[in-house]
């Protein structure tokens, strides 16, 4: 069994310090902007919602969420875990703390609990980090271009955009191309052989996924959840004023989720706000409604993710230390 252990970051407090900064900079921006239209009728767009539109928009995000750890579940069951769907649900849903990361690679941490749970070797439960992405590149992928072609309005650069997500997410499921790829760049790098050995490793257990009624199940369940979230968008456009069609507001989100992630920035801050601002202005939507729903959007989806996880973050990473030691017991 490989004992190879996720490393620990160098600088535990780099991440945090610098997503507080991004969020510094994205909630400045967005109180700019709505100094520049106006604070009164931002703050009218604000009060247009009750407490149960914010609950209706929580509970889109809230089944978003539990279609992707669903998702992940499969997967985990096709990665050869133990059954347990309530351990699956934890761990998922407890690295969204982390989703803010750069990149989101704090979401390895469910790997790590994996680990301590159930003793799969890193070579078979890292692929999982892989196929979660996947399957939200191509859901979100696909869903842009399904909006795209219902909608009566375009993207500049969405249709191009879709087919980088459908063709990354392809990419990332197909094992003889990663590790073709990982043997080449060793043969021009030429260091680090356990490394990289480990890293072919990991490549190849991906074909574990390959069945393809787990990739269907897998797609539908992203699909399912992030249009969810999509809806949201556009219920909350209608509930403050904005006459914006549902197809438009769903690509519209998706596109500016995806343009977002492409920057790199923990949780896509700063890119994804300032594309769904610009996007909704274009559709003639007044600023002061554009900054409010992109900042409520927000919130319901992005940071109320991140509040989920502060909650079960705790509780996953005790339960995980605990079924460690009854694991090394056995």
């Amino acid at each position: 069994m490989s004992r190879l252990a996720l490393p620990a970051p160098p600088h535990p407090w780099r991440d945090p310090l610098l997503m507080a900064g991004l969020l510094l900079l994205v909630i400045a921006g967005l109180a700019g902007l709505a100094a520049a239209t106006g604070w009164q009728a931002t703050r009218d767009q604000f009060l247009r919602l009750g407490a149960l539109q914010v609950a209706a928009l929580l509970a889109l995000s809230a089944l978003n969420y539990l279609m992707r750890a669903l998702r992940w579940h499969v997967f985990g069951r096709c990665a050869g875990l133990p059954p347990g769907l309530v351990r699956d649900l934890r761990h998922y849903l407890g690295g969204f703390l982390m989703s803010v990361t750069p990149g989101r690679v704090g979401e390895l941490v469910r790997i790590r609990w994996i680990r301590r749970e159930t003793a799969l070797t890193l070579e078979r439960s890292a692929p999982l980090f892989l196929m979660d992405r996947a399957g939200d590149l191509m859901a979100m992928g696909l869903l842009l271009a399904g909006t795209l072609a219902l909608s009566t309005s375009g993207i500049a650069g969405a249709a191009p955009l879709a087919l980088i997500a459908v063709l990354a997410a392809l990419a990332l499921t197909r094992a003889r191309l990663l590790t073709a790829l990982l043997t080449r760049l060793y043969r021009v790098i030429g260091l680090w052989p356990r490394l990289f050995g480990r890293l072919r490793a990991m490549t190849r257990t991906l074909g574990q996924f390959s069945h393809s009624g787990v990739l269907a199940g897998a797609v539908a369940l992203g699909l399912i959840g992030w249009a969810a979230e999509g809806y949201a968008f556009h219920l909350l456009l209608g509930w403050m004023g904005a006459e914006t069609g549902l197809w438009t507001a769903m690509a519209i989100f998706t596109f500016a989720t995806l343009a977002g992630g492409l920057t790199g920035a923990p949780g896509g801050l700063g890119g994804a706000e300032a594309a769904m601002i610009a996007l909704l202005t274009l559709e003639g939507v007044p600023p002061e409604t554009s900054v409010a729903a992109t900042a409520v959007i927000r919130v319901t989806t992005l940071w109320f993710a991140v509040g989920i996880g502060a909650m079960v973050f705790p509780l996953a990473e005790k339960l995980s230390k605990r079924n460690r030691h009854a694991v090394e017991n056995r």
